[in-house]
Formats: C-alpha cells, sequence, structure tokens
C-alpha cells in the first residue's frame, strides 16, 4: 500500500472562481483526497492584502466553500477550514518572516507584478504574505503541495525556510514538494492568450463557475484564435486555440490526440460551439451544488466550525514544539 502523503492547499475567498482555479487546484485536490490527508484551506488572510468589504469578505468566505463543496470535496475525507479560525497560522506567519530574508521576498513574482499596479498603495502585507503562505504549508508537516506554475516559487521559498529553520533550531519541519498539473497548469485568458486567467481580469477572460450557460457559451465564441487555420495543440505557435483545447480536455477527458483527429479539419467556429457545449454540460452539476450549499449556511459552517477543530488541533501541537525550540514563552 502507498504511503499516505499529507496535502495542503487553498485559495483566497472569491465568488468568482474560474475554471483556471478548477483545473489548475480544485480538480487535482478532488482526485487526491482519497489517498492522501489533505488540509484544504480559505485563505483570508491572504485576501486582506488588498482592501476588502467585511460583509463581502464574509459572504466570499461562504462562497468559495460552497465550491470546495460542489467540485467534490467530502469532508469525511478530507480538512476544509477557514485561515483565520486558526490563529497558529498568523503567528507561524510572522516567524516565518523573521527566517525569510528581504531579498527573498523581494525576488517573488507575484509581489513585483502587483506592487507595479498599486505603487503607493502596496501594503506590507503583499510584501511578506510569502512569509505566511511558507507558514500554512509548513504548520502541518506537509509533505506535498498541488499548485499551478506560477505558485512553484512559493513552494520553493516554504522549502528554502523549512530546511533554514531545521539548521538553525534542530529538525522542525518536514520539506514539502510540489505537485503540478500535467496539463492544464496554468490556463490562459480567453481575451489574451499571453496572459493567466485571473478573477480580477476583465468580464471576458474567464469562465466563472457561477456563470450560466448562456453566458459561458457566449465568452467561449467569443474567445479570440490564432491567425491561421486548423486544430493542433501547440502552446508557442498557436496558443489561443491550444488553450481550448486544454479546456476541452479537461471537462471531456479526451486526449490531446483525439481532439486533433476530431477536430483537425474543421473551423474554429465547429470546435468552439463543441467547447462551449461540452464546458456547459460539465460546468452545470457543479453551478446547481454550489447554488444548493449557498442556501445551507447552517450546513457551511458547521463544516468549517468541524474543519477548523481539526486544524487547530493539528496546528497548536506543531507550534508548541516550534516555540520549544526557538526558546519562545516560558
Amino acid at each position: 500500500m502507498a504511503k499516505r502523503e499529507t496535502l495542503f492547499s487553498g485559495i483566497q475567498p472569491t465568488n468568482q472562481t474560474h475554471i483556471g482555479n478548477y483545473i489548475g487546484a480544485l480538480k487535482q485536490w478532488v482526485e487526491l483526497q482519497s489517498s492522501n490527508n489533505c488540509l484544504f484551506c480559505i485563505v483570508d488572510l491572504h485576501a486582506i492584502t488588498v482592501p476588502q468589504n467585511p460583509e463581502k469578505l464574509r459572504e466570499d468566505i461562504r462562497s468559495t466553500a460552497a465550491t470546495y463543496l460542489a467540485v467534490g470535496l467530502d469532508p469525511k475525507k478530507c480538512t476544509i477550514f477557514v485561515q483565520s479560525d486558526v490563529p497558529e497560522h498568523a503567528e507561524l506567519g510572522w516567524i516565518m518572516g523573521t527566517v525569510a530574508r528581504m531579498s527573498e521576498l523581494e525576488r517573488m513574482t507575484q509581489f513585483k507584478d502587483k506592487a507595479k499596479k498599486q505603487k503607493e498603495n502596496v501594503s506590507v502585507g503583499l510584501f511578506t504574505y510569502p512569509a505566511l503562505m511558507s507558514a500554512d504549508i509548513l504548520l502541518y508537516d506537509t509533505t506535498i503541495v498541488p499548485v499551478g506554475e506560477d505558485q512553484m516559487q512559493h513552494v520553493e521559498l516554504a522549502r528554502t525556510l523549512a530546511r533554514r529553520f531545521n539548521t538553525q533550531f534542530g529538525e522542525t519541519f518536514n520539506v514539502p514538494h510540489a505537485v503540478i498539473q500535467k496539463t492544464g497548469a496554468r490556463i490562459m485568458s480567453l481575451d489574451d492568450p499571453k496572459t493567466k486567467m485571473s478573477k480580477s481580469g476583465t468580464l471576458a477572460n474567464a469562465i466563472f463557475l457561477s456563470d450560466a450557460p448562456d453566458v459561458i457559451t457566449r465568452k467561449i465564441m467569443r474567445a479570440v484564435t490564432d491567425s491561421g487555420k486548423g486544430i493542433s495543440f501547440d502552446p508557442t505557435k498557436k496558443p489561443a486555440i491550444s488553450n481550448l483545447m486544454t479546456i476541452f480536455h479537461h471537462v471531456t477527458g479526451d486526449s490531446m490526440e483525439k481532439i486533433e483527429q476530431d477536430f483537425g479539419n474543421k473551423g474554429y467556429g465547429d470546435f468552439k460551439k463543441a467547447l462551449a457545449e461540452a464546458t456547459v454540460e460539465y460546468l452545470t452539476p457543479i453551478r446547481k451544488k454550489r447554488e444548493m450549499y449557498m442556501k445551507d449556511q447552517k450546513e457551511l459552517d458547521r463544516i468549517l466550525k468541524s474543519g477548523a477543530e481539526t486544524a487547530h488541533k493539528k496546528a497548536l501541537k506543531k507550534i508548541v514544539t516550534i516555540r520549544k525550540n526557538m526558546g519562545l514563552g516560558r
């Protein structure tokens, strides 16, 4: 019997979870939950690195929990909780901030990208949040972290900080490794295949899990395509159609070879029509389940409370060891 790994991952709370989040993370989580010890977090402390409306944030936390359940995460198989419900995340985040180096945080691509956009309004939290992300991972003796390509840098930082802490204070943390989706680790924008699909981009850039069938169809039919003809997978020469083929692969299970065989002699319009139909068929049950869970706030709260209690027990045990090894407290 294969060894059960300990797995941690999370996404920021938003009611705008899109198909890129699903393919790059959530779909993989569902596949991994039965064979591993899994903790899936709603990382609300990361969300406040930019201004948030308190009422909307609470609503988005519940919306994200409903999405977790709708895509197939099972609280009987995994632990689902809200980051701020487990205070040890913030404590270890501070500690990891003292272990990290300024130069390491300055190199973080996401910080550099967001800092350019926000300029003088950049919060200190946006700069230090990779240290908190490392804490999220290390707090549970995580061994594997399923991530998209753009998060690899953060897992490498967690590995670096774990090794540095272990060298300075004795063996305390596992050194985790990343698991990346083989196909679809990064789903690109529908209106610009050179940029990643984003919650904060244009409405036309992403297919959201909450989108109605007609909205999904309209977005796909209006998606940009490459010059030339033919349906073939070549991310370098045909980035737009390759991106659409990746989505088709995940919603149908068809290989790239089969997609090319079925649509190689057809036009972009025929392919996009088939993609729209397949995507609507695939996402409709998820959307309906999400709506069902959103109507049952008591059940959502029960699941999140139970998950937080489970996570807190594990986190507290770990933080006691960390304090002892560092010489903190009495």
